[in-house]
């Protein structure tokens, strides 16, 4: 692996054998070293590989200006996520996160710290990302000194649950007031206050998580046997009707069909919240 570029002491951009430019740190990685040179590989900490040269460029900003302990954190934040979460993360987290730490870290410093609003919605349907959230926070108080506020802790997960989804950061918001919306269209018709602690409320909480992926990318279940959607009808008519209700408030509000098959689905977990 050789160097394309030194960035700073511990981070240089780097060409790997495939032909990839690649963003590599390590503790004095960069000293005295120039384009073109081998990078020794008891010097290699992490290496860092996101998806177009862009994002490499951008990361590879970003690191000349933060200190070298806010990438390692993020990245040691990264890590435990993947490990606890066992899901696959965009790797353009570790450009988004870093930078959200750092912008975290400076916003302390200056009493500049912001509200979250979302802060229930994220600690309800996102509860592992929530968890990892307190971790990052935790690692912060612990490495920096620095408590940051709770509403940090659901900003982080709210990136972590964006680099899972693989969108945009205003789609991932956007999901979790569709989320918040349509329990709300639930309780409202059923006249009821769903159980949140319920193993039935996760379940749903899950499938709505999917559901509203599926709208914003674009990839709705296909219509499957209209026998099954007649059986639920059948047999949960209540519970069809909330589902089809769900689904004209989604078409006119956000100009997404829902197919009758994600009706019929919707339509079995809301039974089971009802149970």
């Amino acid at each position: 692996m050789r160097i394309d570029k030194v960035i700073n002491n511990n981070v240089v951009s780097a060409i790997d054998g495939d032909g990839t430019e690649v963003v590599v740190m390590g503790k004095g990685i960069g000293y005295r070293m120039k384009p073109g040179m081998d990078i020794p590989g008891e010097n290699i900490e992490k290496i860092f590989r996101l998806e177009g040269p862009e994002n490499v460029t951008r990361f590879g900003s970003l690191l000349a200006k933060i200190p070298l302990e806010h990438l390692q954190i993020s990245a040691e934040i990264i890590d435990y996520a993947k490990s606890v979460l066992n899901r696959k993360l965009n790797e353009t987290i570790y450009l988004t996160l870093t930078d959200h730490i750092n912008f975290s870290i400076e916003r302390y410093s200056q009493k500049m710290m912001f509200r979250n609003p979302l802060i229930r919605e994220v600690k309800n349907f996102y509860r592992e990302e929530y968890l990892v959230g307190e971790y990052a926070v935790a690692l912060v108080e612990k490495k920096l000194g620095i408590r940051l506020p709770q509403d940090e802790t659901a900003s982080i997960a709210l990136h972590i649950v964006n680099a899972e989804y693989n969108i945009k950061m205003r789609d991932t918001i956007d999901i979790t007031n569709l989320i918040q919306e349509v329990l709300g269209i639930v309780e409202e018709y059923f006249h009821m206050r769903l159980e949140e602690n319920s193993i039935s409320y996760e379940r749903l909480i899950t499938h709505l998580r999917f559901l509203a992926q599926r709208i914003y990318c674009k990839e709705m279940l296909d219509d499957g046997s209209p026998e099954f959607c007649r059986m639920i009808e059948k047999i949960y008519p209540e519970e069809y009707w909330c589902s089809i209700k769900i689904r004209d408030y989604i078409m006119k509000t956000y100009n997404h069909y829902v197919t009758d098959e994600e009706v019929s689905y919707l339509a079995v977990h809301i039974k089971r919240v009802r149970v």
